[in-house]
């Protein structure tokens, strides 16, 4: 059987099988659930004893689409779904601003007031990501072995824009989606043999680092910051290699997270530090993956280790 080719092959295909089940006559014994095809057999794919099929399933079902199109490295781009366009977040502070005066400087519409400027403050970064997508994806996706293609968790906000940036430049991305209580659709600028949806975080989280070749986070929620530290901890224990992690928006970031106080606590070395860098332009963040990889293999670990 070594070297044999598919069409060589001596057994039928599973496409076959199923074409020839179809002509059985309907019997008692042909309409039991006992008697279809195991891949066919939904109610049995779904039991609990079978997650780690669907485990498998899962974590093959993109990685084969993706090596069927030869993209052969990513850019991942995080951040919060609920950073919208400058547009819509313009939108959003006319709207409580009317809301405001129409309510007579309540608290609570002052409130929202100073919500939806932080709000519009925050929108930059969506421009940032989209400017940031268009130079990757015009830089990566110019031979038949594509590189540098952007992947994003699919939804809206900073997902959105990194996706959006793709398209403007006439490149494809990718889309990682996740089944989630509420609704959750992917956005339209996804190409859509990219658009994938997962039920599992943990394998969504691995094809978001299989091919990456820089991580570049902007301001987000839970979800960032899980999706943000669980790469900064595969680096730092070494069960990745050290790839460019990019935080964007310097201030932001000091604001939120206090990487000097975990230092200075003693919960992580100095050199962790170094793990990551600080970026606040789209222009800023290219030049820090083309310096990274400018660099000998040998020279690309972080410093002092």
């Amino acid at each position: 059987m070594v070297g044999r080719q598919p069409e060589d092959r001596i057994f039928p295909s599973a496409d076959e099988d199923v074409e020839a089940a179809g002509h059985v006559a309907d019997t008692p014994q042909t309409l039991s659930p006992a008697y279809r095809l195991a891949f066919q057999d939904d109610d049995f794919l779904l039991r609990d004893e079978l997650r780690p099929v669907r485990l498998q399933l899962e974590l093959l079902k993109p990685e084969l689409a993706l090596q069927e199109e030869n993209i052969v490295s990513t850019i991942v781009v995080f951040g919060s779904a609920r950073t919208p366009s400058p547009e819509e977040a313009e939108r959003g502070l006319a709207a409580a601003e009317e809301k405001l005066r129409a309510a007579g400087e309540s608290p609570e519409a002052a409130h929202d007031v100073r919500r939806a400027r932080h709000v519009l403050e925050r929108s930059r970064y969506y421009g940032e990501a989209r400017r940031f997508a268009a130079i990757v994806s015009k830089a990566g996706q110019c031979g038949p072995e594509r590189c540098y293609v952007v992947v994003t968790g699919g939804g809206p906000g900073i997902m959105e824009a990194a996706n959006r940036g793709a398209g403007d430049v006439g490149a494809e991305s990718i889309g990682l989606n996740i089944v989630l209580p509420f609704e959750q659709a992917p956005n339209p600028y996804i190409t859509p043999k990219l658009s994938f949806q997962f039920h599992y975080f943990a394998i969504r989280k691995m094809h978001f680092l299989m091919r990456a070749r820089a991580l570049v986070c902007f301001p987000g929620g839970f979800g960032t910051m899980d999706e943000l530290f669980e790469a900064l901890t595969l680096i730092q224990t070494g069960k990745i290699e050290p790839i460019p992690v990019l935080l964007f928006g310097e201030a932001w970031w000091r604001r939120i997270v206090d990487f000097e106080a975990m230092v200075d606590e003693g919960v992580i070395s100095p050199r962790d530090l170094d793990i990551f860098r600080y970026v606040d332009t789209a222009e800023a963040a290219w030049s820090e993956v083309q310096a990274f990889y400018s660099r000998p293999p040998e020279q690309r670990h972080r410093r002092g280790v």
